[in-house]
């Protein structure tokens, strides 16, 4: 955005903060935009590339997953859960790990994104759990936007090829249809560990393991208040440097694959009332096989995960400077199962299944008042299967000192729901990571406290290995 001029910058419209269409000048939070544009412009590949460039986060990578951080805050291994992800306003974080995929994994191409708004800061006031150091939103490309047939392909270095192909169409009353599918591959690097150095490990050499390859499908179908979008993204990394005990230069692979459904009807009921209706479905499976000593044992670590719900709001601008927000949703985690297994002798050391349910109630005032004020006032209120009920409020007052210069005070509380693999999470046996079903929503506690620490693996289990602490 920094190629507009400022009095056209301050007039983008945003809608991620806070469910309402505004400038960004009158946003609650200091929405930052990144444009199709700016990705073309700067060659973000990932979207972990373009989020690296925004003022307050930066990006690590384990050569299997990228991570977010913020303000210097990033415990290892919470795969980014203390972001909420969203593609056009729909969550796209999974029910057991809450993964915010922000690397190869993010089951969208970088070339199909029109623009991204990051609202950071707690945004659970409109959309509950994950939102606690800030909220992604993706917005894709329309059938307007493309205007026909697509195709590119790339090449690069470590034997790197992209290949896309897509086609939008625009008609009337606003018939719109978008088809995208694309592929990655990439040979990776022979990378040098000296902690494997050894002459029985190759003298630390992982040769042809640091491979990664990708699928993605979006399809987008519009007509007048309706609109339906799918997506589809399998990513497979080969991970060269033997976690958690793994035995050195042997296969380690972990394969994710996202797929979503959305669907939506928004219609004016007359000047002052709109009514917007989202449902969504949603899945995400991982699988990781490694081999560990002795033996070598054949080792399988994952999950399924399958989550649906829907949200219903009205916006209502009838009353004089005024623009209301009044709104439920409901999300059923359907399937938050976890597995592991040793291949040959067969031995199943997990297999946990489990459901849970979270609701909300939401509301919120955007409020003109004299002397280029503005107050923003939000409150929302979610009942969950393991956290229960918590309230997440929010106040934002906005002053337009001029045309180019706006200040805002904003206060705001959110939270993190504990996910599935860190409430239930063990192997009976092995030791490594307990299971904790009595872990409460974070914020992160004051004093009592309940810790679950895995930063310490044994060699025998391919933990997704951290250190959380929660408030009991």
């Amino acid at each position: 955005m920094a190629a507009l001029p400022l009095e056209d910058l301050m007039r983008v419209t945003v809608s991620t903060a806070s469910r309402l269409e505004q400038p960004i000048s009158d946003a609650p939070a200091a929405v930052v935009v990144l444009t199709a544009k700016d990705i073309r412009d700067f060659g973000w590949r990932t979207l972990a590339d373009a989020l690296a460039s925004l003022p307050g986060l930066y990006v690590s990578y384990d050569r299997d997953y990228a991570y977010l951080g913020a303000r210097g805050f990033q415990r290892p291994g919470d795969y980014n859960s203390r972001f909420l992800l969203l593609v056009d306003g729909v969550r796209i974080n999974d029910a057991v790990f809450d993964q915010a995929p922000i690397g190869t994994d993010f089951p969208v191409d970088m070339d199909m994104v029109e623009r991204i708004e990051y609202v950071p800061g707690p945004g659970s006031a409109a959309y509950g759990s994950n939102a606690l150091f800030g909220i992604v939103n993706v917005i894709t490309k329309t059938g307007k936007t493309l205007q026909g047939p697509q195709v590119a392909v790339a090449a690069g270095s470590f034997g790197e090829k992209r290949a896309r192909a897509s086609y939008g169409w625009h008609g009337s009353n606003d018939a719109d249809v978008v088809l995208s599918a694309s592929s990655y591959v990439r040979s990776g690097q022979d990378l040098y560990y000296p902690e494997f150095d050894t002459a029985d490990q190759n003298h630390g050499v992982a040769q042809g393991l640091d491979y990664d390859r990708a699928q993605n499908f979006l399809g987008k179908f519009a007509y007048g208040d309706f609109g339906l979008s799918m997506g589809y993204g399998n990513r497979t990394k080969g991970v060269p440097n033997a976690p958690y005990g793994a035995i050195f230069n042997t296969p380690y692979s972990t394969t994710d694959t996202h797929s979503f459904i959305n669907g939506s009807f928004h219609h004016a009921v007359n000047d002052g009332l709109q009514v917007a209706t989202e449902v969504y479905w949603g899945r995400y499976d991982y699988r990781s096989p490694s081999l560990y000593a002795p033996g070598p044992v054949e080792n399988v670590d994952g999950d399924h995960a399958l989550w649906y719900g829907g949200d219903v709001h009205a916006i209502l601008t009838s009353i004089p400077k005024n623009k209301m927000v009044f709104g439920v949703d409901y999300t059923r985690d359907a399937q938050r199962d976890q597995y592991n297994y040793n291949v040959d002798p067969y031995s199943l050391l997990l297999n946990d299944q489990r459901s849970s349910n979270r609701a909300g109630v939401y509301a919120e005032d955007e409020l003109q008042l004299p002397a280029n004020f503005s107050l923003n006032v939000g409150l929302r209120y979610d009942q969950e299967t393991v956290s229960g009920g918590i309230v997440s409020p929010r106040m934002a007052l906005a002053y337009k000192a001029s045309p180019r210069d706006t200040f805002k005070l904003v206060y705001g509380q959110a939270y993190r729901a504990p996910n599935a693999y860190e409430l239930y999470y063990a192997v009976p046996g092995v030791g490594g990571q307990l299971a904790n079903p009595s872990l409460k929503a974070e914020p992160p506690p004051l004093t009592n406290s309940s810790t679950s620490d895995r930063s310490e693996c044994p060699a025998a289990q391919p933990f997704r290995c951290s250190t959380m602490t929660f408030a009991t």
